[in-house]
C-alpha cells in the first residue's frame, strides 16, 4: 500500500518529492460492517486479512466463506435480525453467498447500484482511516501496516459519533423507538 500523503512541504520554488520504498506485492483486505441497532450504540465490526506473498498461494481478496463468517459473528454479537446494504462486489453477488443469505431468516440483503460509494457507509470509514492513522506514514513492513490499520479501526470503533456520521452521511436515518407513556 503506497502511503497516502495528506500534507507535505518544500522550499519555495521546489517541487516536494516523497521517496517510498519499492512496491510490495503483498496485499491486505478489510471487510467491515457499520451496524446500528435502535436503543444501542452504533458498532463497527471488521476483519482484516493479510494475503500470502506469492501469487500461487491463493486468492487476493476475501472469499465468500469469510464474508459469511463475518455476518454470522456480527449476528451473534448484535443478537438481532440484520438488514445488509452491500455494494456490487463480485463476492457479494456470488451464487453461494446468495444461497446462504436466502436460507437465513435473520438476514436481508439489499444491493446498491453499480457505482454508488456515497450510499455506502463503510466508504466513509475508509475515508476517515486514510485521512487519520494512515496519512503521511511510510510503512516499514507489512506488520507495521497491519498494526496501524487495527489501531485506526479500533479508534473509530469506540467513537460511536463517527460511525453514526458515516451512516447518516450515506442517507440512512437513525431512529430510536419512541417510549410508550402509560
Amino acid at each position: 500500500m503506497t502511503p497516502p500523503t495528506s500534507r507535505t512541504w518544500s522550499r519555495r520554488g521546489s517541487t516536494p518529492v516523497i521517496r517510498v520504498r519499492g512496491r510490495s506485492q503483498r496485499r491486505f483486505s478489510i471487510a467491515a460492517l457499520c451496524c446500528y441497532k435502535p436503543g444501542e450504540r452504533s458498532r463497527l465490526i471488521y476483519r482484516p486479512k493479510q494475503h500470502p506473498h506469492h501469487k500461487a498461494q491463493g486468492r487476493k481478496s476475501f472469499a465468500w466463506t469469510e464474508y459469511r463468517d463475518l455476518l454470522i459473528a456480527a449476528h451473534q454479537q448484535l443478537g438481532a435480525p440484520m438488514a445488509l446494504i452491500w455494494d456490487s462486489l463480485n463476492v457479494h453477488k456470488d451464487r453461494r453467498m446468495r444461497a446462504f443469505i436466502d436460507t437465513q431468516d435473520w438476514l436481508t440483503a439489499y444491493h446498491l447500484p453499480s457505482y454508488a460509494p456515497d450510499l455506502n457507509p463503510v466508504e466513509g470509514i475508509w475515508s476517515i482511516l486514510r485521512r487519520t492513522t494512515q496519512a503521511n506514514t511510510a510503512f516499514t513492513d507489512p506488520s507495521h501496516l497491519m498494526r496501524r490499520l487495527r489501531h485506526g479501526l479500533r479508534q473509530i470503533q469506540y467513537r460511536r459519533h463517527i460511525i453514526d456520521g458515516c451512516l447518516t452521511g450515506a442517507g440512512l436515518t437513525l431512529r430510536t423507538p419512541q417510549l410508550q407513556t402509560q
